[in-house]
């Protein structure tokens, strides 16, 4: 059953004082020390001029030490693994056609390493120790060289146990050979992070013992009251027998939250206020990185719209929003055009709506805009649980989780129906209904939920977004421009399941985890469809290293190119991918304690 602990009872758990404030929590307390400041890049082109800002490193040849850094981002001293003494580490400006050549000298005691995340390159210099080499030994030196095929936003980080949580994580910016297709007068890169001072270990430790352990935000006697007086007694206690005989907790959206992170935009906690400056009237290129080890982020600046011209580095048809979700490793370039002399808040609030990073967009060091407050959490629907069969009121009746029927849910059309849908931008997207093909493999103890008619639809902005009366960001939105790379359909498909049992905290592609599971080959030059099913009530940001992951829309067709796709609970998502790329690859989720616990997987092209 899920539990449920008051304020004294966590803290004697958490070691947490009951008496520590939520903003405490929610703002931290200081930024890095010695890499406080303004942390803007009002121009990418002048930003190594202003001083207090992390360094811009330019050109085609790099030296990047990484060691272990004193930091303070709560109040508390801590220790971090930066590169030349950064947290982020330096912005990486390349051009495309260039050669870059990156000297990376491991100073600490354990070993280390860097992957260029969403950059195509040899498998030898992708990064990934135990795949693409050993990772650099403590007091060696690694020589990183490749060609720049693309150009956009992009970033880097480690992929050697847990150092990405502490800290080695840096953004990239690729100048396009041809020139910017949407030139601005200023560029700002916004990479979005998360920050513990405590032992990522024992984070991982706390999780398997409790999967809930971080979570406030459990269900209380007054949100069963306030259920009981907006839907009737009888609904509001099938509702809670429901998730009791799963076992499952319906506000689990965040395994960390921000009771226990310190969100940071470019290295400053929310007190601290990263701060961009701007002059009425420019255009100004902000490029989101979700630089963060576990934490997704809806992303507003209130009284500005923002257009989307950018996914993953590649051009996208320009469209404009108040609010889009980014999930771990993905990024968005937007640009955004104040028409007034004030200061405007960039806000960032995590799905769980405990924490929040923010800075500020402002004509003048010092002015500030108020920060809004943080929307309230939602509690998981039938939809993120069920799927299609959610979604269509015929399917009354039928099974899912495995097999177990939902009790006490009404699947008419009422407010669990397709007629009350929520959120579905533009109406309900025509989706076609497809019978999931479960592995064998998937009937064990590490699965917990399995959806047997997953939902197909793209256009739902997700929990916590569905008609919250601002204009959303959906995967239907994205139309990367120029189309397809290869006009070829697939030669052949593969179907793979995201896999867990929350209260153990396993998470497996198909019911087995990386150590058990055996390696996935693709064709050299084959081009293939791959399925993703989420069999879980959490989104997972699916990263395939290597080569570019072609989303498809439901009807098949070509919808947006990109290197790391979220899949959202109870949904299939398909994508096309040229084997174009010799070596051995990794394909995770980038939720780093979800790939931790077994959701990875090697793939092999031959």
């Amino acid at each position: 059953m899920t539990r449920i602990f008051n304020s004294q009872q966590r803290a004697a758990i958490t070691g947490v004082p009951a008496s520590l404030s939520r903003r405490q929590f929610v703002t931290g307390i200081a930024a890095a020390g010695a890499l406080s400041g303004f942390n803007a890049w009002p121009s990418l082109a002048q930003a190594a001029n202003l001083p207090g800002n992390p360094s811009v490193l330019s050109g085609t040849e790099f030296n990047l030490d990484i060691s272990e850094t004193p930091v303070n981002f709560t109040g508390k001293s801590s220790v971090a693994t930066a590169v030349n003494g950064s947290v982020p580490a330096p912005l990486l400006r390349w051009r495309e056609g260039s050669t870059v050549t990156l000297r990376v000298t491991n100073r600490m005691r354990v070993s280390t390493s860097i992957h260029w995340h969403g950059i195509l390159l040899p498998f030898g210099m992708d990064g990934v120790p135990g795949l693409s080499f050993n990772g650099i030994a403590p007091g060696q030196t690694f020589v990183y060289r490749f060609d720049i095929k693309q150009s956009g936003t992009y970033w880097y980080h480690s992929h050697s146990g847990f150092q990405e949580q502490t800290g080695l994580y840096g953004p990239i910016v690729v100048e396009p050979r041809d020139g910017e297709r949407h030139p601005t007068n200023r560029d700002y890169v916004v990479m979005l992070s998360d920050w513990s001072d405590d032992n990522p270990e024992m984070v991982l430790a706390n999780l398997k013992k409790m999967s809930d352990y971080y979570n406030y935000n459990e269900p209380t006697a007054v949100a069963f009251a306030r259920d009981a007086a907006a839907m009737g007694l009888p609904q509001a206690l099938a509702k809670r027998k429901m998730w009791n005989k799963m076992r499952m907790s319906p506000t689990d959206l965040s395994d960390v939250t921000g009771h226990h992170y310190t969100y940071l935009m470019n290295g400053a906690s929310p007190d601290s206020n990263w701060t961009g400056l701007f002059t009425k009237g420019e255009k100004i290129k902000l490029r989101f990185i979700n630089g963060s080890s576990q934490s997704i982020f809806d992303v507003s600046i209130p009284g500005l719209k923002m257009t989307v011209v950018a996914a993953d580095g590649q051009d996208v048809e320009p469209v404009t929003v108040d609010e889009f979700r980014i999930a771990t490793a993905e990024i968005y370039d937007v640009i955004v055009e104040p028409s007034a002399e004030q200061a405007y808040t960039v806000f960032a609030q995590s799905i769980d709506r405990m924490g929040y990073a923010r800075g500020t967009l402002t004509p003048r060091a010092g002015l500030q805009a108020a920060v809004p407050a943080m929307d309230k959490p939602q509690w998981l629907s039938m939809i993120d649980m069920m799927g299609s069969m959610a979604m269509g009121g015929d399917m009354a009746g039928k099974h899912a989780h495995g097999g177990m029927s939902m009790p006490g849910m009404d699947m008419g059309k009422g407010s669990m129906g397709a007629a009350n849908m929520p959120g579905m931008q533009g109406g309900m997207q025509p989706a076609p209904m497809v019978m999931a093909k479960h592995a064998r493999t998937e009937y064990g103890p590490g699965v917990d939920m399995r959806v047997d008619m997953p939902r197909t639809n793209i256009n739902d902005p997700g929990i916590g977004l569905r008609d919250n009366g601002r204009r959303v960001l959906t995967y239907a939105d994205l139309h990367t421009i120029g189309g397809p790379l290869d006009k070829r359909g697939p030669g052949r498909e593969i179907e793979l399941h995201l896999t867990g049992n929350m209260e153990r905290y396993m998470w497996s592609f198909d019911g087995q985890k990386f150590s058990d599971s055996k390696p996935l080959h693709f064709r050299y030059g084959e081009r293939l469809r791959i399925v993703l099913v989420n069999d879980s009530m959490m989104p997972h940001p699916i990263h395939l290293h290597g080569m570019w992951s072609e989303m498809e829309s439901p009807a098949g067709e070509f919808q947006v190119r990109k290197h790391t796709i979220m899949v959202q609970p109870a949904q299939r998502i398909s994508y096309l991918v040229n084997a174009d790329a010799l070596g051995s690859w990794a394909y995770h989720c980038h939720l780093l304690y979800h790939m931790e616990a077994g959701m990875f997987r090697k793939v092999v092209v031959s």
